[in-house]
């Protein structure tokens, strides 16, 4: 039986519309991360792997899955809805493309709608030691919603099924620890309006750091595969003792591993970036992809994406945001690990070094 095509209707153009207003925000999306999707008639459209929210409706980036089917691979433990490739509409999937990584937590909760973004208020918040204490004081503000705090897992099934303990009593808001934000309603409308508002429930202002010098960073970079940060908002990392203290204290999240690695190199006094490079290489390891050149900015390898640059910009954003007092909760050596050698984050990286580089 051919399943119905939601695409030529009002209600999924104003599901690309809110796709791609998420998406356009670098403070709720950055490069490809997160993920929307709507259900309709046994079938979830998800966006696909890889690919950028703010590009929905110019790009053909949603994925038809049937959802009944990749629930009950998820809780049967079937290796399949880790992928959700077998679930695919394959007659309807006309950009041909893997759906989301996160696609079977999307089946699992109950809503028609759904928006995943990496928030940098969330998490900026879901990384404190007392984060629970925290969102409850914040989401207080918002108290006709329902919510539920997720303890960090790896994105994909492991997450999915941490997620599906809490998918019956249909949260409306799900904080993901160390990850981000779902946000879950009957009507495109509501989600965004949901959105909105816990958007200004969990809004953090950002610490004052001051302005990057680039004709430093011009110097130390000569002769080297680095160049000074091509947003002007990513420098701040470097700005202040502060956000250098908590960007270098670990990971804070899977897309920074994921695209920036787990290592973050610093410049002493003098150093330059190609004695830097020097040096990683005579050790036989690969030189960080970012490099802080304390008091004076960011510095980015040539070889980053459009999709790698942004996070930079992500995490100057989330460390400009924790309080100067607060203890932070990092992911493990073993969470790292995971991410790194996890085949579904090398195939989103291999489609983002396929993309067109645009300066983020």
């Amino acid at each position: 039986m051919t399943k119905p095509d939601l695409r030529d209707t009002e209600l999924f153009r104003d599901f690309l519309r809110l796709t791609s207003q998420i998406g356009s925000d670098i403070l709720k999306t950055q490069g490809a991360g997160g993920n929307t999707s709507i259900k309709s008639d046994g079938v979830m459209w998800v966006k696909a792997s890889g690919t950028w929210l703010s590009r929905a409706g110019a790009e053909d980036i949603m994925v038809p899955v049937v959802v009944d089917p990749l629930i009950a691979a998820l809780r049967e433990g079937d290796p399949r809805a880790e992928k959700s490739t077998d679930f695919v509409v394959s007659e309807l999937n006309s950009s041909g493309l893997r759906p989301s990584i996160e696609t079977s937590f999307h089946a699992a909760l109950k809503s028609p709608v759904i928006a995943h973004y990496h928030c940098v208020n969330a998490i900026a918040l879901a990384v404190l030691e007392d984060r629970e204490t925290e969102f409850a004081r914040r989401m207080s503000a918002v108290s006709d919603l329902s919510w539920v705090a997720i303890p960090y897992r790896r994105p994909g099934t492991p997450l999915a099924r941490e997620i599906e303990r809490s998918a019956s009593s249909m949260p409306d808001v799900l904080i993901l620890f160390n990850h981000g934000i779902i946000v879950c309603g009957s009507t495109v409308e509501e989600v965004a309006d949901r959105i909105n508002r816990v958007t200004k429930a969990l809004s953090c202002p950002p610490r004052n750091s001051g302005s990057p010098d680039i004709d430093a960073l011009d110097r130390v970079a000569k002769n080297s595969g680095y160049h000074p940060a091509r947003d002007g908002e990513s420098h701040s990392t470097a700005l202040s003792d502060t956000n250098r203290r908590i960007a270098l204290g670990g990971s804070l999240y899977p897309d920074h591993v994921i695209f920036l690695g787990t290592e973050i190199g610093v410049l002493s006094e003098g150093q330059s970036a190609a004695d830097l490079e020097a040096s990683s290489h005579r050790e036989g390891r690969e030189a960080p992809k970012m490099l802080i050149v304390p008091d004076k900015g960011v510095l980015l390898s040539s070889t980053l994406t459009a999709g790698g640059e942004v996070m930079a910009r992500c995490l100057a954003e989330v460390v400009g945001r924790i309080p100067e007092e607060k203890s932070v909760v990092y992911l493990s050596n073993d969470d790292e690990y995971e991410l790194t050698h996890w085949e579904a984050e090398q195939y989103r990286q291999a489609l983002d070094r396929g993309s067109e580089r645009r300066p983020a």
